[in-house]
């Protein structure tokens, strides 16, 4: 890529990201390459885009995997692991603004950022309903579920998915 001034425009950054042979995220100006994942956090992953095909299609959703992006007003862009969206209308092309549901699978590159950054800027989505932490080695679920006083941490091997009327199990992420 050529040189360019710093901070960049969520636009031309849209642009870019557009024709990039590599996957970068957006954080206020700045872009983050992404760091490829391993073969357990991909399984993970894909098992839990799964487990809520099915409910969300029913429900008129779309579920997504890390490919596509979630835009956070002008602030960042993340390609978060998994993603519901319910909200009406056609999508558009090439990320989503309203999710219900975010889940990030945790690796030791990551997980800091996950817990705190991106957590904070998830939470400001009025769409949100849950933002799910999956720890590949505990096996089991953070959760930040929306309530009327704020969101609220929860641990443990079970994550009601509001949107879907779903509970997802740890032992349905994790059967290999």
């Amino acid at each position: 890529m050529p040189a360019r001034k710093l901070p960049l425009s969520l636009e031309a950054y849209l642009e870019e990201e557009a024709r990039s042979p590599v996957k970068r995220e957006y954080l206020r100006g700045r872009l983050y390459a992404m760091a490829g994942a391993s073969a357990l956090h991909n399984r993970v992953a894909l098992n839990i885009a799964a487990r809520l095909l099915e409910a969300a299609r029913a429900k008129g959703c779309r579920v997504y995997m890390s490919d596509m992006k979630l835009r956070i007003r002008d602030e960042a862009v993340y390609y978060p692991d998994v993603m519901v969206v319910c909200a009406p209308g056609p999508p558009h092309p090439y990320y989503e603004e309203a999710p219900c549901l975010v889940v990030e699978v945790l690796s030791p590159a990551t997980e800091a950022q996950d817990r705190r950054e991106k957590r904070a800027l998830y939470e400001t989505l009025s769409s949100l309903e849950v933002y799910l932490l999956v720890d590949l080695e505990a096996r089991r679920f953070t959760l930040y579920r929306r309530t009327p006083e704020g969101f609220a941490e929860e641990e443990g091997e079970e994550a009601l998915i509001p949107c879907l009327d779903l509970v997802l199990r740890a032992e349905e992420a994790f059967r290999l």
